[in-house]
């Protein structure tokens, strides 16, 4: 019976590793994160109410293409929307992603997301503008850039990086 190996009394622990516990994300990084969720949501309100305009895109095509039929015109403008949609669903769940492995303390997601939102403010800026929608987007990203570099971020960044190591 001496031989058997004894456990600890408080089995609830977990055992004990080599490697330093990650600190919590600080505020700065979590006001980030959400800002970034709060720029995905909008933008996908923004591209679900395109639907809202497809009698403008069925219009603009008319112009562009007299000789197609109403119901020909309906149908691409219906494909157009549905596809435009369906990107803007893609590109928000990558968005998501990045936000997530921000939050995490990974750097790279933190540029990823920085030159997503510098293509999209140079998007509005140099583009025939945009909706009060894709403004109020913009400005939630930029906030969460500024917040993603402050320098509670950048010490949890490091942090980050020398635990992975």
């Amino acid at each position: 019976m001496s031989d058997l190996p004894r456990f600890p009394e408080d089995s609830n622990q977990p055992p004990s590793s080599s490697e330093p516990p990650r600190p919590a994300a600080p505020s700065t990084i979590m006001v980030a994160f959400w800002a970034f969720v709060v720029s995905t949501v909008i933008g996908i309100v923004g591209a679900l109410l395109l639907f809202g305009q497809k009698d403008d895109l069925i219009d603009a095509a008319r112009r562009t293409n007299p000789n197609l039929s109403q119901e020909q015109l309906a149908q691409g403008a219906n494909i157009a929307l549905v596809v435009a949609v369906v990107i803007a669903i893609v590109i928000a769940l990558l968005y998501l992603l990045f936000a997530v492995k921000l939050r995490a303390g990974r750097n790279w997601a933190r540029i990823v997301l920085t030159v997503l939102t510098v293509l999209q403010v140079l998007s509005l800026i140099t583009g025939n503008g945009g909706t009060w929608l894709s403004y109020l987007s913009a400005l939630a990203a930029v906030l969460g850039v500024v917040f993603s570099f402050l320098g509670d971020s950048n010490a949890y960044i490091a942090a980050g990086k020398q635990v992975r190591r």
